[in-house]
């Protein structure tokens, strides 16, 4: 309830910021071009640069003077964005172009929306594939970048990296009928937040409860707490003891024993605290519900308020059966998070790092380094989503044959339901193997296949470089969009380096012809 809550009140509170006109869709090439604006088709780059930004923008070229793909994806845009403006209303607000291209940026620069500012602004590469020139002077704000990428949803945008794909695939593939092969696996995209306790967790919550409920108050022009600033000092330091009470260095029996005493009195302190400043958010609550919730706003400030509460609550009844009475509480109680509820605690074995806090994402590549289909791995393993994935996968790329996994997303259900769907399944079994699987796992088209699968870690590394490191956007329906917007960037970013790479060639054998047939000189 708590983040539909945030949603809801953050839509009522900037209403305004929806009543947008989106702009008529540029075409490919203007017969009658206006002063300032720049004819993306033309736009030309250094073939020698080695940053990433000309690649990212080759590739979204190569979209947009694609007639047959921008036309596809624009309807895709218009379809899907349109409907959620106003063309009434309001001046007119960012093109669809423009709107994919920053998400697609951002996303690819691993960058927040801080940075996306100022280089819409400021750069002028980039600000010619937004279509402005060096006598436009259109800028962007910050909230109005932040609201139109929101628009993408990620639907949307897987809709659009199967059309990307499809045309990556024809600049590649040597014949339409080409097999595709696959190779799947799945890494941890981390949430942004802190190393999750108990005590921490519990001072989120309080910190929420009682600041929404002290500006509320404010705003209502009530008293009750107005000593809000030295009531969260009062919460902080009993939460502060009972931290450093854990701290202890004792050794003996003796001094353990006095410590874990102490330690269950600064736990029990806190505890006491945190519920009698709860108690009283609850009391201030009732009141203003009995004066009466004069509009929507209101009403959606008293559920946030209660769903911190709640997790307040919760966190309360966790420390007192943990440190209190010593028990031991079940993983699928515990919350990682509480302005991130769908965090998880993910243990994949990295050398060096026991524990990831975020969700688990898989993805598979083909041959041609162009990332096919992607999920969102929620409360799951691995091996539980093998299947529905695969059938996913087949129905958007019917040539897909050959498919590799690694160890975790073997069964024996698996194995039998994959060779129903793929000509070969590559998926190293568990345990200790039988003599026909032996036989199997050392065939010369498996080992080269297995052998083939490790370069998918090159393309988990990619996408965490190119923002896949740690989810910067907040709530699952944000997360889901950053990952799709992310493998969108990175298959556009793939077209980009063989466009470019095509136009390097291009330039070197229009190079060797001029020197071949370059006149001699005459001698004096």
């Amino acid at each position: 309830m708590l983040f539909d809550c945030k949603k809801v009140k953050w839509r009522l509170q900037n209403r305004h910021r929806f009543k947008r006109e989106i702009t008529p869709m540029r075409v490919a090439q203007n017969e009658q071009m206006t002063i300032g604006e720049v004819d993306i088709s033309k736009m030309r780059f250094d073939l020698k640069s080695r940053d990433d930004i000309p690649k990212i923008l080759r590739g979204l070229q190569f979209i947009y003077t694609n007639l047959a793909l921008r036309t596809s994806i624009f309807a895709l845009l218009d379809a899907n964005i349109s409907p959620e403006v106003s063309k009434t209303n309001g001046r007119p607000g960012m093109t669809l172009w423009s709107i994919l291209v920053c998400g697609v940026i951002r996303l690819d620069l691993n960058c927040d929306y801080d940075r996306l500012q100022e280089l819409v602004n400021h750069h002028n590469t980039l600000r010619e594939m937004l279509g402005h020139g060096a006598f436009d002077d259109v800028t962007y704000h910050f909230q109005t970048l932040k609201d139109n990428v929101r628009l993408l949803t990620p639907e949307l945008l897987d809709q659009i990296n199967q059309l990307v794909v499809a045309a990556g695939h024809i600049l590649v593939k040597k014949s339409p009928d080409e097999a595709l092969r696959g190779r799947c696996d799945s890494f941890v995209l981390e949430t942004h937040v802190h190393y999750p306790t108990d005590i921490n967790l519990l001072w989120d919550a309080m910190r929420k409860s009682i600041t929404l409920t002290a500006q509320w108050c404010d705003e209502r022009g009530m008293s009750d707490w107005r000593q809000s600033a030295f009531n969260l000092r009062q919460v902080k330091q009993a939460m502060r003891t009972a931290q450093n009470k854990k701290r202890s260095k004792a050794k003996t029996p003796d001094q353990i024993e006095k410590n874990q005493l102490l330690i269950i009195q600064a736990h029990q302190t806190y505890l006491n605290v945190a519920q009698s400043y709860l108690d009283k958010v609850g009391q201030t609550l009732a009141t203003i519900t009995a004066q009466g919730l004069g509009n929507p706003l209101d009403l959606i400030t008293k559920l946030e308020i209660e769903g911190f509460m709640a997790h307040a609550q919760r966190q309360i009844n966790q420390i007192e059966r943990r440190v209190i009475r010593g028990e031991v509480i079940p993983h699928a109680e515990k919350v990682f998070s509480i302005f991130q509820p769908h965090t998880e605690w993910i243990s994949k074995g990295k050398a060096g790092v026991p524990v990831e806090f975020g969700v688990k994402v898989c993805i598979l590549e083909d041959q041609h380094q162009f990332i096919l289909y992607h999920q969102v791995v929620q409360q799951q393993t691995d091996e539980q989503v093998t299947v529905e994935m695969d059938t996913k996968k087949k129905k958007r790329f019917p040539k897909l044959n050959v498919c590799s996994f690694d160890k975790g997303f073997h069964t024996s259900a698996n194995q039998i339901a994959l060779k129903e769907h793929l000509k070969q399944v590559v998926m190293p079994r568990k345990g200790k193997l039988s003599q026909q699987a032996k036989e199997e796992e050392q065939a010369p088209d498996f080992v080269k296949a297995r052998r083939a699968h490790s370069a998918v870690e090159s393309a988990i590394n990619a996408l965490e470089v190119h923002g896949l490191d740690v989810c910067r956007d907040h709530g699952i329906d944000g997360f889901k969009r950053y990952v799709a917007l992310a493998v969108l960037a990175r298959n556009i970013h793939r077209i980009g380096a063989i466009v470019w790479q095509q136009d390097v060639q291009r330039e070197e054998r229009k190079s060797n012809y001029a020197q071949r047939y370059k006149p001699p000189k005459l001698a004096a």
